[in-house]
């Protein structure tokens, strides 16, 4: 932990609480190495954060019974991309697929999973593996949504107020205070899907001096307190803590 400390009329504190996301393949959703028929499709919700990997699995078929490999990802504002493997042949085709970033996991002769080695903004979307075999076909569907931490600042106003911000985030974060006091909420959406959340309160009673501002986020909590000085003109000592979990 590391600290700056300096002089203001404010002390603010800050205990930021990371936690990080990451997908991992659903094990046990399907499983036919056994199987004699396929099995119905299975969807998968996976949320992952920004800048993290993300491993993206098959149905659990064992390749000996497989005879083709098919992934289609389907992301915002990009074509289609389509990656097929030809188990005999050892042949791979890719249709429309330039992000360098979704490659096998291992190669597809051992594994037909693919693996996001850097999550962006652009990989929100479906990614749908199709196994064919002799046996019938089987499914299985990754519905990905990258999950961006958002900035947070705790900041003075006048006549008694701050103002507390998560600055784009995905999804939008979440603000409350303690003590409770007139707040007022804006939400401002941008066009990367991020959204940055504003929240200004106001106390009246000045027997209250420390206020607190929580920030609630997929990504993590954070925790922020603001001390309002009796006299605008009383120099304070601010403290500036980062706690990393």
């Amino acid at each position: 932990m590391s600290c700056l400390w300096r002089t203001s009329d404010l002390a603010v504190l800050l205990i930021w609480g990371v936690f990080v996301a990451e997908s991992r393949c659903m094990n046990g959703t399907q499983t036919a190495q056994n199987s004699s028929s396929p099995l119905p499709e299975a969807n998968i919700t996976v949320s992952v954060q920004m800048g993290t990997k993300a491993p993206l699995c098959c149905p659990h078929i064992s390749l000996t019974k497989a005879v083709l490999i098919t992934w289609e990802i389907t992301t915002r504002d990009q074509p289609s991309c389509r990656i097929s493997y030809r188990v005999e042949t050892k042949e791979t085709n890719e249709t429309n697929c330039t992000d360098r970033r979704i490659t096998w996991a291992s190669t597809p002769d051992q594994s037909p999973d693919l693996q996001i080695s850097a999550v962006a903004l652009d990989h929100d979307g479906h990614y749908l593996c199709f196994i064919a075999t002799p046996n019938g076909n089987f499914q299985k569907r990754h519905d990905l949504q990258v999950l961006v931490p958002p900035e947070v600042t705790l900041s003075p106003g006048k006549n008694r107020t701050a103002v507390c911000e998560a600055t784009a985030g995905k999804p939008a974060a979440q603000i409350s205070w303690t003590p409770d006091g007139d707040c007022k909420t804006k939400k401002e959406s941008h066009s990367n899907g991020t959204v940055t959340v504003r929240s200004t309160c106001h106390w009246e009673q000045s027997n209250v001096s420390t206020m607190f501002c929580f920030v609630s986020h997929l990504t993590g909590n954070q925790t922020l307190s603001i001390e309002l000085n009796q006299s605008e003109s009383k120099a304070a000592s601010i403290s500036e803590c980062k706690i990393n979990i």
